[in-house]
C-alpha cells in the first residue's frame, strides 16, 4: 500500500515561510507525478504545484507562482514544497497526493488526477 506522510506545517506570521515535506513509502517518487493540494475550511481541494516523475517539470496556481517550489530529493524519497512570503489567504491544509495514472511531461492539479493522498498537514498564516 503505497503511503504519502506530509509534516512542516505550523502558525506563521505573513511574510513568513515554511517547508513542508512530503515522505513516501512504498514507492519511489521518481516514478510518480506528485501533488501538492490544500483546503480551507468550506471551499474546494485546490492543486497548488505538482512534479513529473521524469524531467521534473512543476506546475504551479497562479496565487503561489513565484512564492512556492515543489522539489523532488530522490535520496530521501521525499517531495517538498517551499513556502515563501506565506499570506492569510494560504491558511489551508496541505495534502500530498500521487498519481497512479499520470505519465509524460506534464503534471495536473487537479484532485482527481491523483490516487493516493497523505493526512495532511495545517497550514495557519496569521499576525
Amino acid at each position: 500500500q503505497l503511503q504519502l506522510a506530509e509534516s512542516g506545517g505550523g502558525l506563521v506570521q505573513p511574510g513568513g515561510s515554511l517547508r513542508l515535506s512530503c515522505a513516501a513509502s512504498e514507492f519511489t517518487v521518481d516514478h510518480y507525478h506528485i501533488g501538492w493540494f490544500r483546503q480551507a475550511p468550506g471551499q474546494e481541494r485546490e492543486g497548488v504545484s505538482c512534479i513529473t516523475n521524469e524531467g521534473g517539470s512543476t506546475n504551479y496556481l497562479d496565487s503561489v507562482e513565484g512564492r512556492f517550489t515543489i522539489s523532488r530529493d530522490s535520496a530521501e524519497n521525499t517531495v517538498y514544497l517551499q513556502m515563501y512570503n506565506l499570506k492569510p489567504e494560504d491558511t489551508a491544509v496541505y495534502y500530498c497526493a500521487a498519481s497512479r495514472h499520470q505519465h509524460g511531461t506534464t503534471c495536473s492539479r487537479h484532485y482527481a488526477s491523483y490516487d493516493y493522498w497523505g493526512q495532511g498537514t495545517q497550514v495557519t498564516v496569521s499576525a
